[in-house]
C-alpha cells in the first residue's frame, strides 16, 4: 500500500501546453505519491500509450500507478490498480479482473456510499468534490463542495485511506488532512502550476504539517 499524501491526477487539457510525460516528470521529482493516469477526452488507444510511458516512469521511481476508471487498460499496461466512479464496474468485478493484490479505489461523497464501498472491497476511497471545482463536470450537485468535515465523518466511518479530492490547493489542503484524510488528490494545483516539482513538493509539506497539527 504506498503513501496517500500527494495524489496525482492526470489531464494534460489542462497542463498549460505541457505534456502528461513533463508533469509526472515533475511531480515524481517533488515526491508524488500516486499517479493517476486520467487523461478524459483522449481514446483508449490514446491512453494505453500514455499508461505505458508512465508506467515506465513510476515503476523506476517506486510510485503507485492507477488507472481512472478502465480496467482493461490498467491491466494492459500493468498499472498498480483502478480508480472506479458510479458508473463504472463493481469493485468486486474490478477485483477478479486485477487480481487480489491491485489497489481498488473509489470515488464516495457520503458515508453510507463509502462503508459500501468499504464492503464490496475497495482499498481506498476519493472523497469529493471537498470544495468546488471546475476539472469535473460529471458529478451532481450535492457532491459538489462537502468540505472538510465530511470527509472527516467518512473517514471515522471506515478503515481503509481516505484521499479528499476536488478544488484542492496548497492553500486548503490542511483543513482536509486535519479533518482524517490521508492525503490529496489535485489536478490542476499540479499540472496548471508554473513548477510542477516545487508544487508537488509544497502540497507534500502542507501535508505533512496538517498531519503533525
Amino acid at each position: 500500500m504506498p503513501d496517500w499524501d500527494v495524489y496525482l491526477v492526470t489531464e494534460e487539457r489542462l497542463s498549460a501546453d505541457r505534456t502528461t510525460v513533463d508533469i509526472v516528470e515533475g511531480a515524481i521529482a517533488g515526491g508524488v505519491d500516486v499517479v493517476q493516469l486520467r487523461e478524459k477526452g483522449r481514446s483508449a488507444r490514446e491512453r494505453y500509450h500514455l499508461g505505458r510511458k508512465l508506467r515506465a516512469l513510476t515503476r523506476e521511481a517506486d510510485v503507485a500507478l492507477i488507472v481512472n476508471d478502465r480496467v482493461d487498460i490498467a491491466r494492459a499496461v500493468d498499472a498498480d490498480g483502478v480508480h472506479l466512479g458510479d458508473d463504472d464496474l463493481p469493485v468486486p468485478v474490478a477485483r477478479e479482473q486485477l487480481g487480489p493484490d491491485a489497489l481498488v479505489g473509489r470515488s464516495v461523497s457520503f458515508v453510507d456510499d463509502a462503508r459500501d464501498a468499504e464492503r464490496a472491497g475497495a482499498d481506498y476511497l476519493g472523497v469529493g468534490a471537498v470544495y468546488e471545482t471546475g476539472s469535473k463536470d460529471d458529478i451532481d450537485d450535492d457532491e459538489h463542495g462537502i468540505g472538510p468535515d465530511r470527509v472527516g465523518s467518512i473517514a471515522d466511518a471506515v478503515d481503509i485511506p481516505v484521499v479528499g479530492i476536488g478544488g484542492i490547493t496548497a492553500d486548503n489542503a490542511g483543513p482536509v488532512v486535519e479533518a482524517g484524510a490521508d492525503g490529496v488528490a489535485v489536478i490542476t494545483a499540479v499540472t496548471g502550476a508554473d513548477d510542477p516539482e516545487a508544487a508537488t513538493r509544497g502540497l507534500g509539506a502542507v501535508v505533512s504539517r496538517a498531519r503533525e497539527d
